[in-house]
């Protein structure tokens, strides 16, 4: 087995490993075909024997069915695996449509993870963003509650700002904050990081390599169909400008003998003790290159370079997660 290195989930939370297995690439969630799942199964069981035990969903992932995969997965196997799973968010034939945040509504969403997931008990559920139409405080108060029936552990949320974040954390105690977090995307460094910081909070932080702008493997124009073309970051000038901060990172990956989505990966490690780099894999030969990614150490002239090169504002363009 790995020794993976552990961190702590909020300040009485318990230990998970330090790299995060993103499971949402094991279900169709845009309408796609649905991945091999002899060998997403197989995924999460190698990434369970090299000590990843956070595996982390949302009730949403192919209409329930990345929920139903993990259980299969997990059935006599409980006892390794942490859950994460996300709920409120409404999809129908494939497209996002909403959220419902209502407390009768995620009273509802809980039984239904429960029955596919094949457990008794969440380890951290959280909401999967919030959008102003249900208070703060009806949310985390109603999963609070669910930590009181026994069907919750610890309470996470997801991609909200931070003064949301203190208000979750005032009604009770948060564990652990989902955000997209990558040397292209770091404007929570302004507010979120800090906040979340100060209360204690870990940060489970996806989209290490911003959608693929950060694998080295994207080039200009992108093809008439290719959906990172919604996103404007991916677009025209900004796409050639971008690419071009992606050189920088090419050759310090080259250099030091890894590829640049492990450079990603090794960066949002090295932000802090608390923060856990979430990686989403369907295969198990993804799994070598990216647990060897929480090895990597950076000089600090190539931890210089890399945060110069990626300021706040260097990539141009919105985020991709912007909607």
């Amino acid at each position: 087995m790995n020794n993976i290195t552990k961190i702590q989930l909020g300040q009485n939370g318990p230990l998970v490993s330090k790299l995060g297995l993103g499971c949402m690439r094991m279900s169709s969630i845009w309408g796609g075909p649905t991945p091999d799942e002899t060998e997403s199964i197989a995924t999460i069981h190698e990434a369970l024997d090299n000590g990843i035990n956070f595996l982390n969903t949302g009730d949403f992932y192919g209409a329930g069915h990345n929920e139903m995969l993990i259980g299969k997965a997990i059935k006599d196997r409980r006892d390794d695996a942490f859950i994460s799973v996300k709920f409120g968010a409404i999809f129908h034939n494939g497209q996002w449509i909403g959220l419902d945040l209502r407390p009768v509504a995620i009273k509802n969403f809980i039984n239904y993870s429960l029955t596919r997931l094949g457990i008794e008990t969440i380890d951290l559920y959280q909401p999967s963003r919030m959008d102003g139409s249900v208070p703060v405080e009806d949310i985390i108060g109603t999963v609070a509650d669910l930590i009181k029936e026994g069907k919750v552990r610890n309470i996470g949320v997801s991609e909200i700002t931070a003064d949301q974040l203190r208000v979750a954390n005032s009604i009770h105690p948060i564990s652990a904050l989902e955000i997209g977090y990558s040397l292209a995307d770091r404007q929570i460094e302004n507010e979120l990081l800090p906040a979340a910081k100060e209360l204690g909070i870990s940060v489970v932080a996806f989209a290490n390599t911003a959608e693929g702008l950060l694998t080295g493997e994207m080039k200009a124009p992108l093809a008439a169909n290719d959906y990172h073309s919604h996103f404007s970051r991916f677009q025209g000038e900004n796409l050639i400008h971008n690419l071009e901060k992606v050189e920088v990172l090419k050759q310090l990956a080259s250099d030091k003998g890894y590829t640049p989505t492990q450079i990603a990966i090794a960066w949002v490690k090295e932000q802090g003790n608390y923060i856990m780099p979430l990686v989403s894999m369907s295969r198990r030969s993804r799994l070598p290159e990216n647990i060897e990614a929480l090895n990597i150490v950076f000089t600090p002239e190539e931890m210089n370079t890399l945060n110069t090169t990626f300021a706040i504002g260097a990539i141009h363009g919105g985020t991709y997660l912007q909607r």
